[in-house]
């Protein structure tokens, strides 16, 4: 008896220790006060545009979406035999982690360096439409609960950016800023075929969080384009850390 009760204790105290380290139950389940809330508003479309063109310019991984032709009209000798890609995937969504850079930012288009060995842009070049995914990771190390931040998709289509073209805005040396590791496969490498592709943006899906206090729906393509640096610069999204710094005063 004795021991069923120390057991017990020992159980209640672990409980309390792990309840102490859990967020308080009024940030999860009840709704803020009528103070806290006095003059809130749901960001408009246009906010919503602007923090969504802040996330394309800080983040630079996302999520690429396609689809797998039908095995009638898959050639196979696009199929590595290495691969050993199962049949019956004809009409099935993938979606593959892929780097990207905001590397022409007045368009808003999404730089690209595809390699036409990877998954992706072989179901582009059989037909499929595409999609790119992105959501905001804070950047101040605090706990945020990932369904209330902004994340977004961008459907659209693959556009070859030329030579000159990359060459003129200096894609090269935009896109190893933000992925130096990239440098191993830029166009010309020894070790895959690659190629600089733009997304151009025909739709915009967008999630700011959740949904009482935060825009969920379509996001205009004018609404999109119209944002301007000023706004983007000017924007500080959930999380994210000051660039404040001594420099501003020298």
């Amino acid at each position: 008896m004795h021991v069923k009760i120390s057991i017990m204790f020992s159980l209640g105290l672990v409980g309390s220790s792990i309840g102490s380290l859990l967020p308080s139950s009024q940030y999860i389940f009840a709704n803020p006060s009528p103070a806290a809330t006095s003059g809130f508003r749901i960001p408009t479309v246009h906010e919503s545009a602007i923090q969504a063109r802040r996330i394309l310019r800080l983040e630079n991984i996302g999520t690429l979406s396609t689809v797998f032709p039908s095995d009638s009209s898959t050639s196979q000798h696009a199929i590595h035999p290495l691969e050993q890609r199962p049949g019956g995937l004809g009409g099935v969504p993938i979606g593959l982690m892929d780097y990207y850079a905001d590397c022409e930012p007045d368009s808003g288009n999404p730089t690209i360096l595809a390699l036409d060995i990877a998954t992706s842009f072989k179901n582009v070049a059989a037909g499929s439409n595409i999609t790119l995914s992105l959501r905001w990771h804070p950047q101040d190390g605090k706990w945020h609960s990932a369904a209330s931040l902004p994340r977004f998709s961008l459907v659209g289509h693959l556009e070859d950016i030329d030579d000159a073209d990359a060459s003129k805005v200096g894609l090269a040396t935009c896109f190893v800023k933000n992925h130096p590791d990239a440098v191993a496969w830029l166009p010309g490498n020894r070790i895959h075929t690659s190629r600089w592709v733009r997304l151009v943006v025909e739709e915009i899906y967008w999630i700011g969080g959740f949904g009482d206090r935060a825009y969920i729906g379509w996001i205009s393509l004018d609404a999109y384009h119209n944002v301007t640096q000023q706004e983007i610069d000017g924007c500080k999204l959930p999380g994210e850390k000051s660039t404040w710094g001594w420099s501003e005063w020298l």
